[in-house]
């Protein structure tokens, strides 16, 4: 059965299939050998949560900046032009992450629950008196956004066109978001773009004229702390560095909270006891945020490059070779979780590697995340005594690497 597994196939994933797939290379083959379309050569899979955690921390062995994170298959040229805090390692890595570590930090964010609370209430006011609306427009991507634009200090009226720049280049192989498919012939056009993605130019142009304007400024907004403070490895940041960190934060500032937030609200409705429990004790949902970052797991995978022959599962893993670590997997691991396939909010020791899991590449937003899923679910539960009804058909982005959807109509 294993060799039927294709997880490049991205029909599997629109169509929310790929969770069986996941449980058979577990069970049956944890290194699991991928052939891809040309010019792409292929990727192993690691599917087990162990694995996860093992190829994440191990740098020196599994490298993100020899190939970058994804699947796409870069040259020399691209992984220079591209590179991002991402894709990069070592002391660079820590050098680039400390700049803004301190702002992502418990300390660093408690100024912030008051303004989040409130925000999530404007949000929830303007979406739920419609009575039926989008919850994925209205709701989950509305507020990390507006989130991000504050920390950014840019204006709340900005935040339609952030959103609408990260759908295009995280959608950059779905129809619907895309200007150009990173798979067609087309994108060689914008090869050297991070995700072949134009919308990546319109973000630089925006960014740098941010750093333009706060250059020289002593202000505590994201922007300013990049711009005008050098790395602790002595190497000021390029053009190329800023763009591309800037760049980072308009997508991971909104694309992975958004996706948790629908996605929880989805296992909520499809199971309505958990809502009920977490209506009668709402004491239970900052616990419950784990079981629903877990339920969640907002991308599927990062891939990493190996640096030498490594030896697994009776395995070869060639230096070079793409080595992809499927979180979405680990996250469904019943070595880790018992009855993994039950979304259980009094789930206890919840062990997820929807961060990642302790590496050097583990999500510097984590916090930032679990703080707005918590406030966004103590307001929202409250207001919804009924829960919320799906109303039409739930869209699910075109994408091996978001775990996303794209259109979620709800009614009260």
């Amino acid at each position: 059965m294993s060799g039927l597994v294709d997880l490049s196939d991205l029909d599997v994933f629109e169509r929310g299939e790929a969770w069986p797939l996941f449980d058979v290379l577990r069970a049956e083959q944890p290194l699991h050998w991928n052939d891809e379309p040309s010019p792409n050569k292929g990727f192993w899979s690691l599917t087990r949560h162990a694995d996860v955690v093992t190829v994440t921390r191990d740098e020196a062995t599994f490298s993100s900046e020899l190939g970058g994170a994804n699947l796409e298959e870069l040259d020399a040229e691209q992984i220079d032009v591209r590179k991002s805090m991402l894709e990069t390692d070592g002391a660079r890595h820590w050098a680039l992450r400390r700049l803004l570590q301190h702002e992502f930090t418990p300390r660093g964010l408690v100024g912030y629950e008051v303004f989040l609370r409130g925000l999530t209430t404007s949000t929830l006011d303007a979406a739920l008196v419609k009575g039926e609306f989008d919850f994925v427009k209205e709701v989950s991507a509305d507020f990390p956004i507006r989130v991000l634009a504050r920390m950014l200090d840019v204006p709340d009226e900005h935040t339609g066109q952030l959103i609408e720049w990260g759908n295009r280049m995280v959608g950059n192989s779905d129809p619907d978001y895309a200007d150009v498919l990173a798979d067609s012939d087309e994108s060689e056009e914008f090869r050297l773009l991070p995700f072949r993605s134009p919308a990546a130019l319109e973000v630089f142009e925006y960014g740098l004229e941010l750093a333009a304007q706060r250059k020289g400024g002593t202000g505590k907004d994201l922007v300013t702390k990049l711009v005008n403070q050098i790395p602790e490895d002595g190497v000021p940041m390029s053009d190329r560095d800023f763009r591309n960190y800037f760049l980072l934060l308009v997508v991971a500032g909104n694309e992975t909270t958004r996706q948790a937030i629908s996605h929880s609200m989805k296992a909520l409705i499809d199971h309505p006891e958990q809502l009920a429990l977490l209506q009668a004790e709402p004491e239970r949902i900052p616990a419950a945020v784990e079981e629903m970052l877990r339920w969640a797991s907002p991308v599927y995978h990062f891939r990493r490059t190996a640096t030498r022959d490594v030896e697994m599962y009776d395995q070869t893993i060639k230096a070079g070779d793409k080595v992809v670590a499927w979180f979405a997997s680990g996250n469904r691991d019943d070595r880790v979780f018992d009855d993994p396939y039950r979304f259980d909010v009094t789930r206890t020791r919840v062990d997820h590697v929807t961060f990642g899991k302790g590496g050097p590449h583990f999500c510097l937003g984590n916090q930032l995340a679990r703080m707005e899923i918590r406030i966004m679910f103590e307001e929202l539960i409250p207001r919804i005594p009924n829960g919320l009804q799906v109303t039409g058909e739930i869209a699910r982005v075109r994408s091996n690497f978001i775990n996303g959807i794209k259109k979620f109509p709800v009614k009260v």
